[in-house]
């Protein structure tokens, strides 16, 4: 398999504050990559690097086979960055922004015409393409962000926190752009703290905190190997918390209660069995889909903080 990135062993220090520690991972081509962490937690940082913003006071990236330091302006032909923070002209229409940024990415003329009706027709705004900006909603403004960083077709796209305090209907549109995205073989790295849609997105992820790599690989199997296995069980009329044998931790959820067991199957057809003697009414017995956030915690110790 190809590598579209590697990052190999990044430092980066604001004075005494240290923002990255030895960060190392790679990307598959064509493949979602995840990035998560909390807020500070050294993603953005890395994103910057990764593009060429900003140095990294050691370690080195390579992107396409080349390295960020010797060859940042070949590479950001090939990548589209969109950054946490909206970087658009608010008085100014949607049309006209991206007539800016495409200019600013070499593509002019007749052809950046042709791929502004294309960029807007992705992102779900070609009725809205004369309007300034300054009458769209939060949502709009980040999938024209999103339209801006995908105006010269590249290879590799940088989504740093693109849902942040959306709408639904954008969330989705934005789903839909990633998935369409891969389809047409480009990278992806989905920058993010919302594990929920690292699920629904990436193929593999890294998770950092701190400034540091906690685990990194393939999603699928980082949810066997780290995410914590239960059962939701919601009993009628159960004010206390069931004794069950194999039962490893018991804790409120929703309506019922989480039991988590190293022996899921086992542990269901117990509950099944136990109740169905004592004549206590099973509302809900359900296997829980194994989680990022149980990942997390299980790593950590902690939830995921906002």
């Amino acid at each position: 398999m190809n590598r579209t990135l590697e990052v190999n062993n990044l430092i980066k220090r604001y004075g005494s504050k240290s923002a990255l520690e030895d960060v190392s991972f790679s990307v598959k081509e064509g493949s979602c990559f995840g990035l998560l962490g909390p807020n500070g937690a050294g993603k953005s940082t890395t994103m910057k690097i990764i593009n060429g913003i900003i140095e990294a006071d050691s370690g080195n990236v390579d992107v396409f086979g080349k390295d960020i330091r010797k060859s940042a302006d070949d590479i950001r032909k090939l990548v589209g960055y969109v950054p946490q923070e909206i970087t658009l002209y608010d008085k100014i229409s949607a049309f006209n922004n991206l007539v800016f940024f495409g200019e600013m990415y070499g593509v002019k003329g007749k052809k950046l015409k042709e791929r502004i009706s294309e960029v807007l027709e992705q992102v779900g705004l070609s009725e809205r393409a004369y309007d300034p900006i300054h009458t769209y909603s939060g949502g709009m403004k980040r999938r024209i962000n999103i339209a801006a960083a995908l105006l010269h077709n590249p290879k590799l796209v940088i989504l740093d926190e693109p849902t942040v305090g959306i709408d639904p209907q954008s969330r989705n549109h934005i789903f839909e752009i990633i998935r369409l995205l891969r389809s047409e073989g480009v990278t992806i790295i989905y920058s993010t703290h919302y594990m929920e849609e690292v699920e629904a997105l990436c193929d593999d992820i890294t998770i950092i905190d701190n400034g540091r790599v906690i685990v990194q690989g393939d999603l699928n199997e980082l949810l066997l190997q780290y995410a914590t296995k239960a059962i939701y069980l919601e009993l009628e009329n159960q004010l206390e918390a069931p004794v069950i044998p194999g039962i490893k931790n018991v804790s409120e959820y929703k309506k019922g209660w989480l039991l988590e067991t190293d022996h899921v199957l086992n542990s269901m057809e117990t509950i099944s069995h136990t109740f169905h003697e004592t004549g206590i009414t099973v509302k809900a017995l359900e296997m829980m889909r194994p989680s990022l956030e149980s990942v997390f915690l299980t790593l950590t110790g902690t939830t995921l903080r906002d």
